[in-house]
C-alpha cells in the first residue's frame, strides 16, 4: 500500500550503510528521529468538512486526508506531525470529460474551489489547500482517466486520459510497439497530465526531450469553456496555445485528455549506462558540455560535483568494490576532486557503438576514465528507489530536500557556488551544519540544469524543523534569482515558488499571466495560490 506519510510502497524500504550514517554523524553531528504522528492520531485533529453533496464526491476522512498534501519538506512536516493546516472537503474521481465539465459546474454553484490531483508527487506545494478558507475545497483525482483513447500508427500520436500513471502509460504503449521515454524520479506515481502541467523533465530528456517537446496536444476544460489543442506537427498560425497547459499547474483548467509524440519501441528496449570518472570539476564540465554540444545521440547524462561523487560512493556501500574502483582509477590519475559522470545510450546496437565511442574520446581528452558498465547499470537499476532515501533518513533523524534551476554554460559554475554557499550559511544562525551537494541531469547546447541536494538534522519539534527548511528554501531561491536562474527547471512553480517568479516573468509577464487565468476561470475557483502568489 503507498504510505500516507511518506515516499512510495510501503513495503519498500531503503538501507543506509553504517558507513554512511557514519559519515553524516561527522559533517552534521547524531540525528534524533523525531515521533511520528499515527494516521489515526492526524485523522483525529481534521476540521470538519464542507458539506459537498455530489454523486462523484467522496467526503471520508480517509480519502481527504490522502488529498491533503504532496511529497515537498513542508507537506512531510505537516504529515508526520499530524498537523495540516488544511484538508480539503471532498474528493471526486471523474471517469470521462463530462464528469469534469458537471464537477466545475457544481463548484461554481457551490462557490467551491477545485484542486486538480495527478499522483500526489509535487514537491512545490500544488495540490495543497489553502489554510483558513471560507470556501469549499474540492480536489478533482484523475486517476480514473487512465486510458489510451486512440493511436496513430501513421503518425506516431497517442491519446489518453490525462490522469494516466507513468508505468500503466509505458505498458499500454510498450504493448503497441512504442515508448514515449519520459522517466522523471517519480514515474512510478506521477501522471501525464501532471508533467505537463508542471513542465516535467524526464531523466533521459537528452534523447527524448522534455515533456513540452513530448506534448502535441490535447483538451483543456475551464471555467470558461473547452480549449482545444489540435496536434499539429508545426503551425505559423499565432502564439502556440499549448503552452497555455503547459506549465499551468490547474490555474486554468483540467487537462482531460493528452495527445503525446512516440518512438517505437525497436532498439529502445533498454538503456545502457556507462560510468567514468573525471579528474576535477572544471575538465568535467568542459567534457559534458563538449559531448551535448557536439549533437551526440545520447539519451541521458548525469555529472556529479566531488561533493556528490564522494556522497554517493559513500551511499552506495560496498566497501572493499568500491575502495578497489578508487584505487584503480587513481593509478589513472584520477584522485581527490574526481566527478562521476554517468552516460547513457539506447537505440541500435551500432549506433549505440559509435555514439559511445565519441563520447568517450571526449571525455578522455579532459582525463576520463571509463570505468564500464556495472556501475552505471547499478545506478539505472535503482533509480525509481532513490526517492525512498528520504524516509530512512527522516527515521534517522535527518531532513532531505532539492532545489533545482536552469542556467547557461557560462554561469554553471557560479550558480553552483552561490546556491552551495547560500545553503551552508543558512543554518548557521540555527547553530547547525548541512551537507549540500550537486548534479547536473539536463543537457542543452546553451547550459543546463543545477540540482542541488541538501541534508540537515530535523530538530526537536515541527515548528522549528520547518523553520531550517524555510531558512535553506529561501536563501537558495534568493541565490538563484540573483544568479540569473530560472526559479525552476522541472519541479513547477507551485505556492513555495510563487514569490520568486515576478523576478523572472517581470511585470508585464506577470500581468499577462493574471489576465489569462481570469479569463479561463473568470470567478477565481482554479487551485488558487499557485502558480500566481494572489
Amino acid at each position: 500500500m503507498r504510505r500516507w506519510n511518506g515516499w512510495g510502497d510501503d513495503a519498500v524500504s531503503y538501507h543506509v550503510p553504517e558507513r554512511a550514517v557514519r559519515f553524516l554523524v561527522e559533517l552534521m553531528g547524531p540525528g534524533t528521529p523525531p515521533r511520528d504522528a499515527t494516521a489515526g492520531e492526524t485523522l483525529a485533529s481534521a476540521p470538519p468538512a464542507h458539506p459537498l453533496e455530489h454523486a462523484l464526491v467522496k467526503g471520508d476522512a480517509v480519502e481527504r486526508l490522502r488529498h491533503a498534501r504532496g511529497q515537498s519538506f513542508p507537506d512531510w512536516v505537516a504529515l508526520r506531525s499530524g498537523r495540516i493546516p488544511a484538508y480539503p472537503d471532498g474528493v471526486a474521481y471523474p471517469t470521462s470529460e463530462a464528469d469534469v465539465v458537471e464537477l466545475i459546474r457544481f463548484a461554481q454553484t457551490r462557490g467551491a474551489q477545485l484542486i486538480p490531483y495527478g499522483g500526489g508527487t509535487s514537491v512545490a506545494g500544488h495540490i495543497n489547500p489553502q489554510p483558513q478558507g471560507a470556501r469549499p475545497v474540492l480536489t478533482v483525482d484523475m486517476s480514473r482517466m487512465n486510458r489510451l483513447l486512440r493511436l496513430d500508427d501513421a503518425s506516431h500520436l497517442a491519446t489518453f486520459g490525462a490522469g494516466i500513471a507513468g508505468p500503466d502509460l509505458e505498458a499500454q504503449l510498450r504493448a503497441r510497439g512504442y515508448t514515449l521515454g519520459h522517466f522523471p524520479q517519480s514515474f512510478e506515481y506521477s501522471t501525464l497530465g501532471g508533467w505537463i502541467a508542471t513542465r516535467s523533465s524526464g531523466q533521459e530528456s537528452l534523447g527524448a526531450g522534455r515533456i513540452e517537446d513530448l506534448f502535441a496536444g490535447g483538451r483543456l476544460i475551464a471555467p470558461a469553456g473547452a480549449l482545444e489543442l489540435p496536434p499539429f506537427p508545426a503551425s505559423a498560425a499565432g502564439p502556440d496555445l499549448r503552452h497555455l497547459a503547459l506549465g499551468s499547474e490547474g490555474r486554468m483548467g483540467i487537462l482531460t485528455e493528452a495527445t503525446v509524440r512516440v518512438a517505437a519501441l525497436a532498439g529502445r528496449e533498454r538503456l545502457a549506462v556507462s560510468a567514468l570518472f573525471l579528474p576535477d570539476w572544471k575538465s568535467a564540465q568542459t567534457a559534458v558540455r563538449q559531448i551535448v554540444q557536439a549533437g551526440l545521440p545520447l539519451s541521458l547524462m548525469r555529472l556529479s560535483t566531488p561533493v556528490e561523487t564522494e556522497t554517493t560512493l559513500v551511499l552506495a556501500g560496498h566497501e572493499r568494490l568500491i575502495g578497489a574502483l578508487q584505487r584503480l582509477i587513481s593509478l589513472r590519475g584520477v584522485r581527490d576532486g574526481k566527478c562521476l559522470l554517468m552516460l547513457g545510450f539506447n537505440g541500435q546496437d551500432e549506433l549505440v557503438r559509435t555514439t559511445r565511442g565519441e563520447a568517450l574520446e571526449i571525455a578522455g581528452q579532459q582525463g576520463g576514465v571509463n570505468v564500464g558498465r556495472t556501475f552505471g547499470s547499478q545506478w539505472y537499476k535503482n533509480r525509481f528507489r532513490t526517492p525512498y532515501l528520504r524516509n530512512a533518513l527522516w527515521e534517522l533523524g535527518y531532513g532531505v530536500d532539492t532545489v533545482e534551476t536552469a542556467t547557461t554554460w557560462s554561469n554553471t559554475s557560479a550558480m553552483v557556488e552561490a546556491i552551495e554557499n547560500a545553503l551552508h550559511q543558512a543554518l548557521v544562525p540555527f547553530g547547525e551544519q548541512v551537507h549540500a551537494f550537486t548534479h547536473l541531469s539536463h543537457f542543452y547546447p546553451s547550459g543546463c540544469s543545477v540540482y542541488t541536494t541538501v541534508l540537515f538534522r530535523l530538530a526537536d519539534g515541527p515548528g522549528e524543523t520547518l523553520a531550517r527548511w524555510q531558512a535553506l528554501k529561501d536563501a537558495a531561491s534568493q541565490a538563484i534569482v540573483a544568479g540569473h536562474g530560472t526559479i525552476s527547471h522541472q519541479h513547477g512553480v507551485g505556492s513555495d515558488h510563487a514569490a520568486y517568479l515576478p523576478a523572472e516573468k517581470g511585470e508585464l509577464g506577470m500581468a499577462l499571466l493574471h489576465d489569462v487565468c481570469r479569463r479561463m476561470d473568470p470567478e477565481g475557483i482554479m487551485n488558487p495560490g499557485k502558480l500566481l502568489a494572489a
